[in-house]
């Protein structure tokens, strides 16, 4: 089965290239991938799981969004906050600040992270993926509720470099 962190990687390289179609498959997984303008489609599928529809899931090749997203669709509340960087869900599950109820969160508002530095874990289908800041920053601010559904591209942190 496929990790996260080589799912991300293969879809930088993919971005990062000229190919526009490529498909991928081990030990049951299967990853398409197709680039259609600006917009890449990305479908994981595996033997005993349904493949998901392109209409259904759309996301974007970036796992990390480094531009703001438009003032239009953030509240007011939040245009007041400086940030330069926004650590989004790379997958579809359920957000956990910490690696158990009892341990305090990887991360919270203030914390200092590397590119390594773990801020939180997403459940997926009974999987517990390490989700990495993958930038050196401060976060200030944590935009998800421990036990809560994310989706896919949902922004989860935002840091300042």
């Amino acid at each position: 089965m496929l990790k996260v962190q080589e799912l991300r990687e293969i879809i930088k390289l993919i971005d990062q290239s000229s190919i526009t179609e490529f498909t991928y498959e081990v030990e049951g997984a299967s990853v398409s991938l197709k680039k259609a303008g600006n917009e890449n489609v990305a479908i994981v599928s595996e033997a005993s799981v349904q493949q998901a529809k392109p209409a259904q899931e759309k996301p974007q090749a970036a796992v990390v969004n480094e531009q703001p997203a438009n003032s239009e669709e953030q509240p007011a509340s939040a245009n007041a906050v400086n940030y330069d960087h926004e650590i989004v869900s790379p997958m579809v599950g359920t957000f956990y600040a910490a690696s158990s109820p009892e341990n305090d969160p990887f991360v919270t508002r203030g914390s200092s992270v590397e590119t390594n530095t773990v801020v939180c874990i997403v459940e997926a289908m009974k999987l517990f993926n390490e989700i990495e800041a993958e930038i050196s920053g401060e976060i200030v601010e944590v935009l998800v509720e421990n036990g809560e559904l994310v989706e896919y591209g949902q922004p989860l942190f935002r840091v300042k470099k």
